[in-house]
């Protein structure tokens, strides 16, 4: 137990190590002047629109709470619903492991309106299936709009893909939907039994999966100048790709391992415009998110001790 409890951060510091010194090498002749005349020369349409991007996308992972918690049919007020979600993204995007990071404010928030932890866990199951189908979906279209996608990652990144696995992705996607119409037997994991969501669900799920990604990689693209810039599609894809590799890699925000990504996967691009771009989408995406995030869970906390003590004055007259 004690070396499962350690093996990720261990992993995650590792990519993050093994990322820098990747992106150290690329990016050696570029100085922190050159960075900053990129941010500065970022225009203020540019920034309202990154800033807009900002908020679709948490709006949209606001909606996968909302979908899980129509599947277990649990009435949850938006506001609560928004602001739980909002501080677990905060939160797991920053720290990493964010599975595990999001399940446990999840379980603190959605305990005190009375959810079981195994209804909890499904909440979490679902919320990341909803991530994960959306993936999908978004990574075949860009496949089969451009196929060659993965070729600028020859070196950095094992995958290879062609138009036809974009085909392939959408075939799984349908599966997904087809296994919902015809009311499939439910998976079960250990004690969980997970069901598969009413067909309005899994429509909920394909729109709002997608937009939040959308809306994440809009920040950076906005942020982007327009010498070089392939183009929303080839960014889209570069983002999904480097989302799920600082996923996968466990380290925290992703750290190294989006830069490296980009910078490898947009070699048209003046590097510093890319590092400019990225610096914009982790302060909106996760350096401002992050901070408010703690004063909610500040609030949630004084809220919830003070409830205990009215509780416990009641009981004592």
């Amino acid at each position: 137990m004690k070396l499962k409890k350690y093996i990720w951060p261990v992993v995650g510091a590792a990519t993050i190590g093994f990322s820098v010194w990747l992106l150290y090498k690329e990016l050696r002749h570029l100085s922190l002047d050159d960075v900053w005349d990129s941010l500065v020369a970022i225009g203020t349409h540019d920034w309202l629109m990154s800033g807009l991007c900002t908020l679709v996308a948490y709006a949209a992972l606001a909606g996968y709470d909302r979908i899980a918690l129509q599947h277990l049919k649990r009435k949850v007020g938006w506001l609560f619903i928004t602001l739980t979600s909002f501080t677990t993204y905060a939160l797991s995007h920053n720290v990493g492991a964010s599975v595990f990071s999001g399940a446990v404010v999840r379980y603190r928030a959605y305990t005190s309106k009375g959810l079981s932890v195994s209804e909890i866990g499904v909440l979490v199951a679902l919320c990341s299936f909803t991530f994960v189908i959306g993936t999908i979906m978004l990574i075949g279209l860009v496949l089969i709009y451009e196929p060659d996608i993965t070729e600028r990652f020859v070196g950095i990144l094992p995958v290879e893909a062609s138009r036809t696995t974009g085909f392939l992705l959408l075939a799984i996607v349908g599966l997904y939907v087809i296994g919902s119409l015809l009311k499939l037997r439910p998976l079960k994991i250990g004690s969980f039994t997970l069901f598969y969501p009413v067909p309005r669900l899994v429509i909920q799920q394909l729109v709002i999966g997608p937009i939040e990604l959308l809306g994440a990689a809009g920040i950076i693209y906005f942020a982007l100048p327009d010498a070089g810039n392939p183009g929303f599609m080839v960014i889209l894809g570069i983002f999904l790709i480097s989302f799920s590799a600082a996923l996968i890699s466990h380290a925290p925000g992703g750290l190294g391992v989006l830069e490296l990504v980009f910078v490898t996967g947009l070699p048209d691009m003046n590097p510093a415009d890319v590092i400019a771009a990225l610096l914009v989408f982790r302060l909106f995406y996760l350096i401002i998110p992050f901070v408010i995030g703690l004063f909610i869970i500040l609030f949630f906390e004084r809220s919830q001790l003070a409830a205990a003590e009215r509780e416990e004055r009641h009981l004592e007259r």
